[in-house]
């Protein structure tokens, strides 16, 4: 009994923090999607599931929504495939290794807002790819690339892949390095060359590390924020305004806290929908 005492008295202060900071939180947002809360009101009168109807016809949200998924569905496989590219030649020693080991992860340890700013310079009419391009005889968007509604997020999904690559490569590593050596040398043995290692066995065995990368970059891409807050607020005409900055815009900037608490609702709820369906899949590949 003395030993349980001491045991919830050690870890008191971080069940406080998760009930002040996680649980209550999670459940008063609830209760506000559930009103017409205003900021400045202060107060608002219960409404039930108004929010939520009048989020599933509102165009705007369902823009922000098509953009989202747009984003998700386009950036993750290129990311996770570039990554584990990139972690088998680190992992097969290739020459000058070492020096793209000591750099591939700095993009993913800079500030997003630094490196935000710096894509923005960089997009921008007269940056430096915008040059590029002219150079190239190709033909940017007059005013840069995030001005067009063509180019805009696909600019913004290009930087996040080079962004994200370098944290992934670093799990795929992780994942190799578990891998028996002797199966390795087993297979070098037998003429087996680095492609026939990767595809025979390197691949085959990272499965679970597969799903991990998967279901992880699936949460971080359905949360872009910084890079929408920073180069774009959503323009050109909503063509880059995702599901959180629509929650920050109508929530923060409009005061709507109890339509903006609805809103994050309902990507919560697309968020848990995804991650079982891809814990699903996972499971059945196991078993298979």
């Amino acid at each position: 009994m003395r030993t349980r005492n001491k045991i919830l008295l050690f870890t008191l202060p971080w069940i406080i923090y998760l009930l002040v900071f996680w649980v209550y939180p999670i459940i008063y947002s609830f209760y506000l999607s559930l009103t017409d809360f205003r900021l400045l009101r202060g107060s608002g009168a219960f409404i039930g599931f108004g929010n939520y109807s009048d989020l599933l016809s509102d165009p705007v949200f369902l823009t922000a929504l098509k953009n989202t998924f747009y984003f998700v569905f386009g950036t993750i496989p290129v990311t996770t495939i570039l990554a584990l590219i990139f972690a088998l030649l680190i992992a097969e020693k290739i020459p000058g290794h070492r020096i793209f080991q000591a750099t591939y992860f700095i993009p993913s340890i800079t500030a997003m807002v630094v490196i935000a700013l710096i894509f923005y310079n960089l997009y921008s009419r007269g940056g430096y790819i915008f040059s590029l391009c002219r150079l190239a005889g190709l033909s940017p968007p007059e005013n840069g690339f995030l001005q067009s509604q063509k180019t805009a997020l696909l600019s913004i999904m290009a930087m996040d892949v080079w962004v994200a690559i370098g944290y992934y490569v670093l799990i795929f590593l992780a994942g190799i390095k578990s891998i028996p050596t002797e199966l390795y040398e087993a297979a070098r043995v037998d003429g087996a060359g680095f492609f026939r290692r990767s595809v025979g066995i390197t691949i085959p065995l990272l499965k679970s590390t597969f799903a991990f990368v998967i279901v992880l970059n699936t949460i971080r891409s359905f949360q872009i924020f910084v890079e929408i807050f920073v180069m774009t607020s959503g323009r050109p005409f909503n063509s880059t305004l995702t599901a959180v900055y629509f929650i920050f815009e109508r929530g923060i900037s409009r005061g709507s806290i109890g339509y903006a608490s609805a809103a994050a609702y309902i990507l919560f709820l697309i968020l848990v929908a995804f991650s079982l369906i891809q814990f699903k899949l996972i499971n059945v590949r196991k078993t298979a």
